[in-house]
């Protein structure tokens, strides 16, 4: 039996320890916002807070985050849009929108960390995959946000 809580629920998982975060969290819990990239911790389109820090869901088993805080893009603003999302859609970064739920995280994760981060800062932070190609817009929005 596995403890996490997630958005601020706890659940209490009756699964294999070696089942990977990302479909315990779209499969058990039903939040579906977090998505399935690669499967190898690469693309981080299932990226989630796990006690505040980035990770990539697909590569953490849920044993590994036994009584841990999971925030996804589902409770990242607390029942409103947070400053982040707000920025995404005044800088338009959404195309497809496939990995934008991962690159908000992602985002927030480094906001969280430095609150005025340089671009060389935003680079090296945002590791995320983006098949439309939005980084600059993506850049944009986080300079927004660290701006205001």
């Amino acid at each position: 039996m596995t403890t996490i809580n997630v958005n601020g629920t706890d659940y209490q998982l009756d699964v294999d320890d070696d089942m990977l975060l990302l479909w315990a969290i779209r499969d058990i819990v039903g939040l579906t916002g977090t998505k399935f990239g690669c499967g190898i911790g690469m693309c981080g389109a299932c990226t989630v807070h796990v006690d505040g820090a980035a990770m990539r869901s697909c590569s953490l088993a849920v044993a590994d985050v036994d009584g841990a805080t999971i925030t996804t893009i589902e409770g990242l603003g607390g029942g409103s849009l947070h400053p982040l999302q707000k920025a995404w859609i005044a800088e338009q970064v959404p195309q497809c929108g496939y990995c934008q739920s991962g690159m908000i995280m992602a985002a927030t994760a480094l906001l969280e960390q430095t609150h005025n981060p340089s671009d060389g800062e935003i680079a090296a932070a945002m590791t995320n995959v983006c098949r439309c190609g939005t980084y600059n817009r993506v850049h944009a929005a986080i300079r927004r946000v660290a701006g205001a």
